[in-house]
């Protein structure tokens, strides 16, 4: 994977996964939680409070000594980290000019004061930033990380930090009945026809949808043809059932679906390899419909066709492992 398209990867530090800023040594300006919020950082010229200019972004105190300020991140979804970008987004004259990043994967569920005695490791060394930008870094390690230390020198404000990555779950986790099209498990969106609203990584991200943008929605089809998403799976899989969620979405749900797989071995460029696991069903706008699925062959992926087009919430695939795709 070059430096040009980590940032397709899922961000392992978002909120939305369940990421977390654990500590940071100084947040007198802006808290240290927007590191890590979903979407672009926001600005209002007008906002002040009573600390000063309000930010959307993490902000310390002009340090009057030596040393340099740093923020803990728990990874929402462990994995293999390819690269980062700290953005620096309407911080002009109070972005910090240096930063690194720091990495450890820790067993369980360690606390603040553990994991600033934990044994970091470099994974980007101290490279220069720019004011109002998304600074991206690429990051050469195939091991796997569950969280990361965001140094700035000496002080100042960065808005977001991502981390961008490929899921390595604890295997552990990995048996019985499972989401097999879980993001937080090891899966991953491999194509989609269409994504003008939304994306469609939204519809295996954990949980329920908030509302209607949190799904993935298509643009209107004015052909012939319909949109379709194809996800593959934490590993080759026995599907026992399936639950395609269109809450939320009312006049702008599909008015059928259908759920094909693709049998372990088989080609995945291949549309012809795919077999039906769930024949075209006329689906309810506002509903979470679940389908018992009767198949004895292992699938390596899942393509849901929406017809024509329209918005899906959540897409689960439960089913039994035999072979995990991540140690």
């Amino acid at each position: 994977m070059t430096s040009l398209d980590f940032r397709q990867l899922p961000d392992l530090a978002s909120r939305e996964l369940t990421g977390s800023v654990m500590y940071a040594n100084d947040e007198l300006f802006a808290q240290r939680e927007n590191l890590i919020a979903p979407g672009a950082a926001q600005h209002d010229l007008s906002a002040f409070g009573h600390k000063g200019k309000v930010y959307d972004g993490w902000e310390t105190r002009r340090r009057r000594e030596p040393g340099h300020d740093f923020a803990i991140v728990r990874l929402g979804a462990p994995g293999v980290i390819r690269g980062v970008v700290i953005d620096t987004a309407w911080f002009t004259g109070n972005y910090p000019p240096f930063a690194s990043i720091e990495a450890v994967c820790a067993d369980g569920y360690p606390d603040a004061a553990e994991l600033l005695q934990a044994p970091w490791e470099p994974l980007v060394g101290k490279v220069a930033l720019l004011g109002d930008t998304a600074n991206a870094f690429p990051v050469d390690s195939e091991r796997r990380w569950t969280h990361v230390r965001l140094n700035i020198y000496p002080d100042g404000g960065v808005a977001r930090l991502r981390v961008h990555g490929e899921v390595r779950p604890d295997p552990a986790f990995l048996t019985g009945t499972i989401d097999v099209a879980a993001l937080e498990n090891g899966a991953d969106i491999a194509d989609c026809s269409n994504h003008f609203y939304s994306s469609p990584r939204n519809i295996i991200a954990p949980g329920r949808a908030a509302n209607m943008g949190g799904g993935w929605e298509n643009a209107r089809r004015r052909d012939d043809g319909n949109d379709h998403v194809t996800v593959r799976l934490a590993g080759t899989s026995l599907v026992d059932h399936v639950e395609i969620d269109t809450s939320y979405y009312v006049g702008n749900a599909p008015g059928w679906a259908r759920l094909s797989g693709l049998p372990a071995g088989s080609d995945a460029t291949d549309e012809s390899a795919f077999v039906e696991l769930l024949p075209k069903t006329a689906l309810l706008p506002d509903c979470r419909h679940r389908f018992r699925i009767d198949a004895n062959t292992p699938m390596s992926f899942v393509r849901l066709d929406v017809y024509p087009d329209g918005g899906i919430s959540r897409l689960r695939v439960h089913g039994r492992l035999t072979e995990p795709g991540t140690p």
